[in-house]
């Protein structure tokens, strides 16, 4: 029996991200590029200049800071959508003085 997968994510073009917000999602993609090059790394791929999934080789093995813009895109995406969703289930993001990662 095949099944059919309609996804339904919320609709969060009504949500307007403050000035500090929208800097933010800078940092979260960069982190989501950390956290999927480790795991990556964890699975045995390494860098490659063309991608090969036999071989485990990826171009996008380097520091966000050296992505393509056209990779960034996913990564700001799925931090611009997560924090859109944040705000629309209703919690308050604050940035605590003094403090940084």
């Amino acid at each position: 029996m095949k099944r059919t997968y309609s996804p339904r994510p919320l609709d969060t073009r009504d949500v307007v991200l403050s000035r500090e917000l929208l800097a933010l999602t800078e940092r979260i993609a960069e982190n989501v590029h950390e956290v999927w090059a480790a795991g990556r790394i964890r699975e045995g791929w390494t860098y490659g200049e063309t991608r090969d999934d036999l071989l485990k080789k990826t171009p996008c093995l380097v520091p966000y800071s050296q992505l393509p813009e056209d990779e960034k895109v996913f990564d700001r995406n799925t931090a611009l959508e997560t924090l859109k969703l944040i705000v629309k289930l209703g919690f308050d993001i604050s940035a605590r003085s003094g403090r940084e990662g």
